[in-house]
């Protein structure tokens, strides 16, 4: 099964830029999307942007035109520029994956990484 494990979270400032990275290892068949979900504190899990085999990128309506999901083959990134303190949040690597080709997607979420934004 995979294993998911996000990086390049950490403090940023506002107007500034970061990239998270999430790669995912392990003993898969195929991954079928890639997202990234963020919480801050005291608010709901939100979706913040989905990429699926096949389809065009999603956007939560928050960040289109300061984000970009992209991926290669078993590695998600999510660039964010022109960050806002609003953008704080703890923020989840998601893969819907197939373990073997007969099986069903099983949804891996990785630990989270923390994204401050300051001012």
């Amino acid at each position: 099964q995979a294993k998911l494990e996000e990086s390049g979270g950490g403090l940023g400032q506002a107007g500034g830029s970061l990239r998270l990275s999430c790669a995912a290892s392990g003993s898969f068949h195929r991954i079928e999307t890639m997202a990234w979900h963020r919480r801050a504190p005291g608010n709901q899990r939100e979706l913040v942007a989905t990429l699926t085999s096949g389809r065009a990128p999603i956007y939560a309506d928050s960040v289109k035109g300061r984000f970009t999901i992209s991926r290669d083959i078993n590695t998600v990134i999510l660039q964010m520029n022109n960050l806002k303190p609003e953008d704080t949040a703890v923020y989840y690597c998601n893969a819907d994956v197939k373990i073997t080709r007969y099986s069903p997607v099983w949804s891996e979420w990785g630990q989270g990484t923390q994204v401050t934004i300051s001012s």
